[in-house]
Parts: C-alpha cells; structure tokens; sequence
C-alpha cells in the first residue's frame, strides 16, 4: 500500500474529539510508572492502523488488542466511552494515549434564546441585568428587596468569585509548569493538568481563560508532532494569553472582569434577507485536528459575511472542503464556486462574527457576483489603508484589502516572503499555511517571478515591526477579471508574464533592536527556563536597547535572565527550587511589552 493511500485512509478514519475533561480524567488515573511511559504510548498509537465502524473509532493496539473511542454524538464526552481490550484495562495506559492523541474537543454552546429583533439587550447602559417586562418599579428603579444605597454611595464593582479565582490560580499554574519545562519537556501528562485547569475554568464560568489554555495544549502537540502548521509565534500568543488572563482574574473588576471572563459561543441572530456577492475561499487546517473551507462575502454596504464548513479531519478535507456544497439554505454552489458567484439568502441568521447559519428557516440561491474592480466589491478597496489598519489594530477584522505592486522576494527563517510595494510601502507577503498539501508557498514563490504586476490582493493582518500580511487572494497577474485563492488554486508557469516589468524595490527603513527581546521570549517558550539560565551577552544587548530607546526592554532582558537563573539553597547548601513564579511574571511581562512595542512600531510602518 503507497504511503498516499495510507494517509487517506486513516485521515478519513481520524480520531474524534475528546473532551479535555475525559483526557484529564484518564491521564490522572494512571500509576506514576505509566505516566512516564505516556508520551512512548502516544507516539506508538499515532502509527497504528485506525478504523471506523459509525460512531466507534477502533485503533489496533497489536493483533489481539484494540481501543475503541465511542463518539455518538460526534465527540468523546466521558471516560467510559474509550475502552480498552488489553488484561490491564480500564487501568491501562492505551485508554489514556488515545485520549491524548485525538483533537480536543470543543465546549458546547450553552442554548440561548434570541430575542425578537426590535427587543432590546436585556441589560443596562452599564452591564446590570434590566428589570423584567411588568416588575414593580419606583422611581424609574426596579424593586430588589433590598434598601438602597445611602447618601449616594457607589454599589461595590463586581468581583471574581472564590471558584472562580482558584481556577484562574488552576490555569496559571498548568501553564507557568508549560512555560518551566519547555516544548520538549511537555509531553501528555502536562498537557493533561492544563486541560484539567481549562475544564475547571470552564465549569467556574470562565471561557476565555479555558479557551487559551486548550490553545496552549493545541499549540504544544504542533511542536511535538513537528506539525508543518505549526508556528512559534502561535504558541508564544497561547502562552501570553493564557498567563495575562490568568493572572489578571483575581484582581479585575467591572468591565475588565466582563472581558476576562469571556463568553460561550455566541448564538446566531435573525437579519433578514441579504444579498451577497463572493469575495474568496480559504483552506482550514488546525493543529487541533479540524479542517475544512470558510468563503467570505460582501453585502452591498460592504458587511462581511462567511460561510464555514469546518470539521474534524486533515490535510485532505481541506483541500476538498472547496468543492463541497455550501450549506447555507438548500443551493448547490461549492465553496469555490461561491467565491465567484453570488448569494440571495431569505432568512437569514448571522453570528456576531459574521457568520451566516445553516437553519432549517433558511433560504438561499445563486445569484450574480461582481468582479472586485466593480460595483459593489470594489468600495472595500477604496477604503485607505490606514483606516483598514486602524481597524485590524484595534479589534475589528483583519482583512486587508490591498492594491499593490511585486517587486522580488525577501529570505526569512520561516521561508521567502512575496515584496510588494503598497501606496509606498514596503509590505511582506507571507504564507497563510505552511503544509505542503495547500498551494500557499508554490503560489508565492511563483508570483516573486511577477514583478513589477499591479494586483489587488486580499490578506490577513499580521502584527510585526514592519507590514506584513498572509496573502489570502489575488487577481491573477495575465488573466483580468480571474481571481485566485492562494490556498486552493496553483498557479503555473504559463500564468505569469512573458517578461516581468523591472521594478525598484521600495527602501526597507531600520528597525529597532526589540528582536533582541523578542528571540528570549521565544527561546523561553520552546526550550524553558534553563535556556535562559546562561547569562551569555545580555549586559550587552541591554545597552544597545537602551541606546535605540528601549531602555524598559533592556531592564527586562535582564530581569528575564535573573529569574531564570535564580537558585537558592537551604541550611545545608543544597539547592532549592527554582521560584518558577518570578520567572513567569518576568517572561509574561517581555511578551506583553514586546507584543505592545509591535504593535506600535506596526503601526508607524504602515503610517496609521
């Protein structure tokens, strides 16, 4: 059998999801000599023969012996459902490496009703819940049971509950163990505690802090499995994120503890009829086992809309989720034909992010689409860049709409980035996804040869000391009024010019050292605090900080150091534990200020 066909047959037999919980739960029932052969056990199910029979995934352990992961509903969701055939079982190892190689599964949304569409938000101006419809009022006040407050004084702000705050010291302390020993040092039984901690946050009413924890364990198994998907930087920001909402938690109050806490997935609401026109589709495909295509529209006033199909799976759904049926109403158009054509949805249900539902009450049929130099698309180019990026850099969305000329290529460690000069800007191109099954990096390394072509171009915002955006879309560079998704369409040879326009490259201006920041916060989160326990040139690389301004930078290049390499000993000389909490508020502390210090240098680049 080809290594081809292998692949595909056990892609389409992946494992399901399993519940962070049930991993836990697994994981902590093992003896400490099996948890320290659960990493080995993972590796060793990962190569074994899977298959699917309905909801039941079967991995054959040897001849004799198999797991079993009962999915009815799609996921694992107890710990009864993997089984075991061997004589060790239910305290066997297999139970808890095949919980621990499967994709993580999502929380389920908590069922909230939408409210008629001329209803208000059942809240007040200021986040308290409204009177109900009919409650006694006085006063214009609603009537609590309780006396009110005494010469004018303020209703004490909201705070943190007791559970709460332990399952914030939870998700710190999982994630301050991650941030200790390094990629390489968490294996499965790490991986589980913060799992275990992101299940506890959840349960406290805390999403946010759960969902950055799940990235943080997502995040680590790209790096183990050597994942081409995966990036540093991604798990730098789980990192970062899960420790600042953590740390933040017990302390915050009012609107920033509305914020921290986060909210369940959000429920779609009614808008009506629409009428849409195709912008692009783009591949998904995550380090935690999901697939599939997401195509973004346009309404008239230029709204985005997306339609997704994204669920469990690998390499191959992605490429093939792009001819598949939308599923929005009963229309027959791919994703990839959608891209191109237009929508008329009657019915129509959207979540707060955009994305339109596949309700039973909604209606849809092809209808026309528009090229993006022409009415209606062409308005999202005509918004100034430093408005778009004024938008991507305080929250909104990150799509960039981009006139811009090639001019060559540039080398990075990641791989070579696509130059193109925008309205002056020297901007980099880069590649959404690395894996070699999306035409990504073929397709930017065949546009270099392009240069001096005037394209209009679709990419996503990435913050960085200089712009930079992953190239999502593009016109085609001999072909006007073709478009090309840089993620599920390859370019050729024959498709670019004869012969490339020559072109002046745009002068790529200094930057500011904050690298050198920035490679220890990196070094940290891959290889753990002992890298950083040398001291190697830091006294100099804080002076040349200082020297370009960064003088805050460098005092933390050496705080960083200090308490990596701090080591105390007890009566007797011996040493002590490292205190790992100095050490993560240190680390935390450079990641927050480097990432501020990116953004603000982002934003000069690009002029905003």
């Amino acid at each position: 059998m080809s290594q081809d066909l292998e692949s595909e047959q056990r892609e389409s037999a992946a494992l399901p999801p399993v519940a962070p919980a049930v991993t836990a739960e697994l994981v902590a029932a093992l003896s400490p000599r099996l948890r320290k052969r659960l990493d080995a056990g993972v590796a060793k199910l990962a190569e074994r023969p899977v298959v699917r029979d309905g909801d039941t995934v079967r991995i054959a352990v040897d001849d004799s012996t198999a797991v079993e992961l009962h999915a009815p509903g799609g996921a694992v969701t107890s710990a009864e459902a993997v089984r075991c055939g061997c004589l060790l079982a239910p305290d066997c190892l297999h139970r808890a490496a095949a919980a621990s190689a499967a994709p993580i599964a999502e929380p389920e949304a908590e069922p909230v009703a939408a409210p008629p569409a001329e209803a208000e938000p059942a809240t007040t101006p200021n986040g308290e819940p409204a009177a109900e419809p009919g409650a006694a009022v006085d006063s214009g006040a609603a009537q609590t049971g309780s006396e009110e407050p005494v010469d004018g004084t303020e209703p004490e702000a909201e705070r943190a509950t007791p559970e709460q705050c332990a399952a914030a010291r939870a998700v710190r302390g999982a994630t301050t163990a991650v941030l200790e020993a390094g990629t390489d040092g968490s294996g499965a039984v790490l991986q589980a505690e913060l799992l275990r901690a992101a299940h506890t946050a959840r349960l406290a009413g805390l999403p946010r802090a759960a969902a950055t924890a799940i990235s943080v364990v997502t995040a680590l198994r790209a790096a183990r499995s050597a994942d081409p998907a995966h990036r540093l930087a991604d798990l730098v920001t789980a990192l970062r994120d899960a420790l600042a909402a953590a740390h933040r938690i017990p302390h915050a109050v009012g609107p920033e503890l509305t914020e921290l806490r986060g909210t369940v997935r959000q429920p779609y609401r009614p808008d009506g009829s629409l009428r849409l026109y195709g912008l692009f589709s783009e591949p998904v495909l995550t380090a935690s086992g999901y697939a599939g295509a997401v195509t973004w529209t346009a309404d008239a006033e230029g709204r985005l809309y997306q339609v997704s199909d994204v669920a469990p799976g690998g390499a191959r759904r992605a490429v093939g989720a792009a001819d598949r049926a939308v599923r929005v109403g009963d229309t027959a158009l791919t994703h990839r034909e959608l891209s191109r054509a237009g929508l008329a949805v009657s019915g129509a249900t959207v979540s707060p992010t955009g994305r339109l539902g596949a309700g039973a009450g909604v209606r849809a049929v092809r209808a026309s689409g528009a090229d993006w130099r022409a009415e209606p698309l062409d308005r999202l180019w005509a918004v100034p860049v430093a408005d778009q990026l004024s938008r991507a850099l305080s929250g909104g969305h990150d799509l960039l709409f981009l006139d811009v000329t090639l001019t060559g290529t540039v080398r990075e460690a990641a791989g070579d980035s696509l130059l193109a000069d925008c309205g002056g800007v020297p901007l980099r191109l880069t590649a959404a996804h690395d894996h070699p099954a999306l035409p990504h990096r073929d397709n930017l390394r065949l546009l270099a040869a392009a240069r001096g072509s005037r394209l209009r171009v679709v990419a996503r915002f990435v913050p960085a000391p200089h712009p930079r955006a992953q190239l999502l879309a593009t016109e085609h560079p001999t072909i006007p009024g073709t478009r090309v998704d840089a993620g599920l369409d390859r370019l050729l040879r024959a498709d670019l010019p004869a012969s490339p326009a020559p072109v002046a490259a745009a002068p790529t201006p200094d930057e500011a050292p904050v690298h050198l920041l920035r490679r220890r916060v990196h070094q940290a989160a891959s290889g753990g605090r002992l890298v950083l326990s040398f001291p190697g040139n830091t006294a100099a690389d804080a002076r040349r900080l200082s020297r370009h301004g960064l003088a805050t930078a460098g005092d933390l290049v050496e705080e960083l150091h200090a308490a990596a390499a701090e080591r105390s000993r007890d009566v007797f000389g011996r040493l002590l534990p490292a205190d790992t909490d100095r050490f993560a508020r240190a680390w935390l502390a450079a990641a927050r200020y480097t990432d501020e210090v990116d953004r603000a240098l982002c934003a000069a680049a690009w002029g905003v």
